[in-house]
């Protein structure tokens, strides 16, 4: 649930060779970067996120660890699982240093070209901020 009452719509592919953990993961991601879920909002309970899914509580669980512990969400005893970013720019960069190696790395084993890289980067940033 988030600040002002909109239940949270999440999608998960069980189809996907995605773990569903890493699914949950990313679409909260997503949902805070498209500022659907804002800092201070209030993310549905291990329990209720499972029931309202399908899925087991202990995937929920290893998401929400996750999301912990790179920084965008505090765990709150009496709030749960609430948007906490981590202002911690530096190790943000050197986690997307990582995450783009590799990702670069198939591009151009796909001979993706610099220019078509930059291209998909701009018009994915745009989205998520509105431009």
């Amino acid at each position: 649930m988030t600040k002002d009452g909109e239940d949270m719509v999440l999608t998960i592919d069980f189809e996907s060779d995605e773990a569903i953990y890493i699914q949950l993961r990313n679409q909260i991601i997503i949902g805070i970067a498209a500022e659907r879920i804002r800092e201070g909002d209030s993310l549905p309970s291990v329990r209720q996120l499972a029931d309202n899914i399908g899925i087991n509580m202990h995937t929920v669980n290893k998401a929400y660890a996750v999301l912990k512990q790179e920084g965008f969400i505090k765990l709150d005893r009496r709030k749960g699982a609430v948007i906490a970013l981590d202002a911690d720019k530096l190790r943000a960069m050197e986690e997307l240093r990582e995450d783009l190696a590799v990702v670069l790395a198939r591009c151009i084993c796909r001979r993706v070209s610099r220019q078509e890289v930059h291209g998909l980067v701009d018009e994915i940033y745009d989205y998520y901020t509105g431009k």
